[in-house]
């Protein structure tokens, strides 16, 4: 391994470097001694920190570049010698943490407080049922490696949406604990999803009906109610079931959801049709909440086990509740109405969330050039010529 010329690192100088064809290299930075970046033949770029205690020569891996910019590194690489100068190794301190440790501070440190609940709930299942049973609670978090990671992924081959999410939850967890000190390079790096197909499955005029009757008769008025409403303003399931009393103004026609209860935890001010508010209007206020559990003061929760008789009575066994809010975008589209639109009255906040609609613009566009065809067409028909006697 050739030992390169000091020069001060920089994000612009270690993009520029060329991969050695085998091996690695290093560059050391001339303002903090021991700091260098390592270059492997794949084209890896760490950072490094080689130092001296208790009279041996160690090293120690800081992060990759450039999750770690060169700023950032040299930073931790100061606050490393300074435990260095007091007696004490930075990098036996990683080793200390376990992955049951690091899933209990990202739940309370992060999940719990930086979440919605919902979200936080699904990390918490993920975390019991595939990551800790997998890579080991008692695993120390420096121990897992890129490999362990991709055969877990690999292993959920067969639910690859699931794969991911379980991807993503790693890697957050593992770039969290880098930040904490707690760990020096993320093992999700590099690790590539599974392809994901936005699913686009929409309700067809006579499914609509099909479902509207069984949820006219379903025994669970409150149920059938809060999924009546996710139909009428396409708003998500966790919206709906924990929405109160006062975030509505039915004079008004308005509902304000507020930033706890939405995805992208800000206010959405929507306005409701006829058919909402008389839906609202109907309903019994014995409780703060709208759609009341069978809880004292607690909204509904649960609502698995009615959508699958709802869904099963309906004949439409492959309808997720989160299609409705699909539904509910598609017949926006279709009455002629534009993407930014159809974004506010679903709060999406970013224009390409909304951008998968847009095909569904195709009938009024169709209709407006076949208007067009109609009176080209009509300009072509020659005049009626009346003969003069």
């Amino acid at each position: 391994m050739a030992k390169k010329q000091h020069t001060r690192l920089t994000d612009r100088f270690i993009r520029a470097i060329k991969a050695p064809e085998r091996g690695n290299t290093r560059y050391t930075d001339s303002e903090v001694p021991g700091f260098a970046v390592r270059v492997t033949a794949s084209g890896v770029r760490s950072f490094v920190l080689d130092y001296r205690l208790d009279g041996r020569n160690r090293r120690g891996t800081i992060g990759r570049w450039p999750e770690w910019t060169a700023t950032m590194a040299r930073a931790k690489a100061i606050k490393y010698r300074l435990k260095v100068s007091e007696g004490i190794d930075p990098f036996e301190i990683v080793r200390a943490e376990t992955l049951s440790e690091l899933a209990a501070d990202y739940m309370r440190l992060h999940a719990n407080v930086k979440k919605r609940a919902v979200s936080a709930r699904a990390d918490n299942r993920l975390l019991k049922k595939h990551i800790l049973p997998a890579l080991g609670e008692r695993t120390h978090i420096d121990r897992i490696t890129t490999r362990d990671v991709e055969r877990l992924h690999v292993d959920m081959s067969d639910t690859p949406y699931q794969a991911n999410r379980v991807l993503a939850l790693l890697s957050k967890m593992f770039s969290l604990a880098c930040k904490w000190d707690s760990l020096t390079e993320n093992p999700c790096t590099g690790v590539s999803k599974f392809p994901e197909l936005p699913r686009e499955r929409y309700l067809k005029t006579d499914e609509l009906k099909s479902l509207l009757v069984v949820l006219d008769g379903f025994n669970n008025r409150t149920i059938s109610s809060a999924v009546v409403l996710m139909i009428l303003t396409g708003c998500r399931k966790t919206e709906a079931l924990h929405a109160t009393w006062d975030q509505f103004d039915l004079n008004e026609g308005v509902w304000v959801k507020p930033s706890a209860h939405t995805k992208q935890k800000r206010e959405h001010r929507v306005p409701l049709n006829p058919a909402a508010v008389r839906l609202l209007e109907s309903r019994p206020r014995v409780s703060g909440y709208v759609f009341p559990g069978a809880v004292k003061d607690q909204p509904l929760k649960d609502i698995k086990t009615a959508w699958e008789k709802i869904r099963t009575a309906a004949k439409l066994p492959d309808l997720r509740i989160h299609d409705l809010r699909h539904t509910y975008a598609s017949m926006l589209a279709s009455s002629n109405l534009s993407l930014p639109v159809i974004g506010q009255l679903l709060g999406h906040t970013q224009a390409q969330t909304t951008a998968r609609y847009a095909h569904l613009l195709d009938a009024p566009l169709r209709d407006a050039t076949d208007t067009v065809g109609r009176l080209i067409e009509d300009a072509r028909q020659p005049e009626d010529v009346t003969d003069e006697v």
